[in-house]
């Protein structure tokens, strides 16, 4: 496909997803320690009092690699695991689960990057300055040193490093509160995400995982932490693994109940129905082992839930539940009438509904619409399964020919639903939403394309409760990702990485979407640099870069002339060359370079073959 053709391809796609969006302690690497004094290896808007108690502690440290045990293998734990093994370090991943990805796979996989190269191809001007504002403004309460960092660093920390890795990215979509769309969308969404890390990890020598294995505390030796303590879940024994530092990726806490209790906002009443939404793992057990040493919380009322929650139907006798949303219809409460912007999400819902004697809303659209349901997570992008399990389960969709009937089902006043409709249906063909200022002039191009009237037959009414989410508040941390005491002090030894953190303070109260897995992938490689002793503003270990690539193979130079048996090779690197790709979005295997080793797997080769043959023009 010509760079036109997939610009135009891209630009049909160029739309709103729901964004709805043994403990694997990572023995890792007890890593090298070359202390830096620096600007990034203080606390935000403190300065570091200790560099050359750390330069001492690199030296000591210099004979042999480092040792790093790094607990959770979610996608904050594998970054930063395959940060620090290609950089040296010995690593030893340990997680709960007997499988890799956390809560990620799951997910719908998007990330927030910054003028990425989908930008330019698709005719979209960013700026970090740009989206620094955009954080800013609509966080509210976002820290803004990791938020420059972020916005000045996404695509080489999350953009050149996942497509280096064998990422595909089909297209960008919109987010509330982004002045220019950034949600990357992957391919496979959270599985495409995390798979090509996690075997990238498995070709590391250095990096071993120790599955079905819970941590339980930290261990620590002379003020500093040295280790861990965990309990094998299927054998129920204690071992012990000594580390010259400890990573904690265990994720947020949003599947505890009792701790979103505790820590739920106090200006907003507690509902008295909400579903689990979170991953299985995301308990909160990261959060006390570090204060078990002295680490402090931060922001724990910063909690981003979602208003689109339904039971999954799956698990029925749960309490865990599913993201879905049609953002094409309308939104209404307990009485049948609209009462926010739905295309603000989150940030403008979740308050309203919460504040109401009954925590609940509907969404109400019609046939027209219907393809526009979407359930957020891997394991949803089929539209067959979402009908069977969901839309055409009356248990959790009502449907009829009428207004008036679908009213009677969901347990709505028939007169005011029927008006909230008409009104609906004069302000859509008047071209402007009077009343939540949803569409009209001076509104983004998706909210006035995805705003049609309600008016085909059979209508649906599908109620949703408050669903927790994702944590952005956790354990305090400075810039180089060292866990902080009460006096904002690292504690030697340690440090936390991804939804533990709050997501380092990025997102302030309110998120732009994309912008959890992206500070996972962010934070777990400046956790691994600081280990390292690589400064921030430096490159990571050289590895998976393609200037090793040009220096033997210039591509342009052989397509230029057609030659037998070549007809293959000639016109996927035009395609190559067409569309800047990098060499190792389709030959990640060949890196880092290793002459022994240098050897084409055509397995893997395999996967890319969809790069091109995706089945659409």
């Amino acid at each position: 496909m010509c760079r036109e053709k997939r610009k135009a391809a891209l630009m049909r796609r160029h739309r709103l997803r729901v964004i709805l969006p043994a403990v694997l302690v990572a023995i890792g690497m007890a890593i090298i320690w070359r202390g830096f004094p620096h600007s990034r290896s203080t606390p935000a808007g403190e300065r570091s009092s200790e560099p050359d108690e750390r330069v001492a502690e690199g030296e000591q440290r210099r004979a042999s690699p480092p040792r790093v045990v790094i607990v959770g293998a979610g996608i904050s734990g594998l970054t930063t695991a395959l940060e620090l093994g290609r950089g040296g370090a010995r690593v030893t991943v340990v997680d709960m689960s007997s499988v890799f990805g956390g809560h990620a796979v799951m997910s719908q996989g998007g990330v927030c990057v910054v003028d990425s190269p989908l930008h330019r191809e698709l005719g979209l001007e960013d700026s970090s300055d740009l989206a620094y504002g955009d954080f800013m403004e609509w966080g509210e309460d976002a820290d803004p040193d990791w938020v420059r960092y972020y916005t000045d660093n996404s695509r080489r920390d999350i953009y050149d490093w996942l497509t280096d890795l064998g990422v595909r990215f089909e297209e960008i979509s919109t987010a509330p509160g982004n002045s220019v769309d950034r949600f990357h969308q992957p391919t496979s969404r959270g599985i495409g995400l995390v798979t090509p890390i996690y075997e990238a990890c498995l070709d590391e020598e250095s990096i071993e995982f120790v599955w079905n294995t819970q941590a339980t505390r930290l261990l620590t030796e002379d003020g500093r932490v040295a280790g861990i303590e965990a309990r094998r879940l299927r054998e129920q024994s204690v071992i012990r693994m000594e580390a010259d530092y400890v990573v904690l990726a265990t994720g947020g806490f949003q599947s505890n109940l009792d701790m979103v209790r505790e820590f739920w906002p106090a200006e907003i009443a507690f509902p008295e129905r909400i579903l689990i939404g979170s991953g299985r793992n995301s308990v909160g057990l990261g959060h006390r082992m570090a204060q078990q040493v002295g680490g402090t919380l931060n922001r724990m009322d910063y909690q981003w839930n979602y208003f689109t929650g339904i039971p999954d139907p799956r698990q029925p006798e749960s309490n865990r539940g599913l993201s879905a949303a049609n953002m094409h219809g309308i939104l209404v409460n307990p009485v049948g009438q609209r009462f926010a912007n739905l295309h603000n999400w989150a940030k403008e819902v979740m308050p309203i509904m919460l504040s109401q004697e009954r925590a609940t809303v509907w969404f109400v659209f019609d046939e027209a619409s219907r393809g526009e349901f979407v359930i957020s997570g891997s394991d949803w992008k089929d539209f067959t399964k979402v009908e069977r399990l969901v839309l055409d389960n009356p248990e959790l969709v009502h449907s009829a020919d009428t207004i008036e009937e679908l009213a009677e089902k969901a347990g709505l006043p028939a007169d005011n639903l029927r008006a909230t409709i008409d009104r609906y249906n004069e302000l859509v063909e008047g071209g402007v939403d009077e009343d939540f200022h949803r569409f009209g002039p001076g509104q983004s191009e998706y909210s006035n394309g995805a705003s049609p009237q309600i008016a085909t037959a059979p209508y649906y009414a599908m109620q949703a409760w408050p669903l927790t989410r994702k944590s952005m508040g956790g354990v305090a941390i400075d810039l180089d990702c060292r866990v902080l005491d009460q006096s904002r002090q690292p504690i030697p030894g340690l440090y936390a990485v991804g939804e533990l953190t709050g997501l380092a303070g990025i997102n302030g109260k309110a998120a732009l979407e994309g912008t959890f897995l992206g500070p996972c992938v962010v934070t777990g490689r400046v956790a691994a640099r600081s280990i390292l002793g690589i400064p921030a503003e430096a490159s990571p270990p050289p590895t998976a870069s393609q200037e090793r690539c040009i220096s033997c193979h210039d591509v342009t130079a052989l397509i230029e002339e057609t030659r037998p048996g070549y007809w293959h090779f000639e016109q996927s690197h035009t395609r190559v060359v067409e569309r800047e790709l990098n060499c190792l979005q389709c030959h990640a295997e060949l890196a880092p370079y290793h002459e022994e080793h240098h050897v084409m797997n055509q397995r893997a080769l395999a996967r890319t073959c969809a790069s091109c043959h995706a089945g659409e023009e």
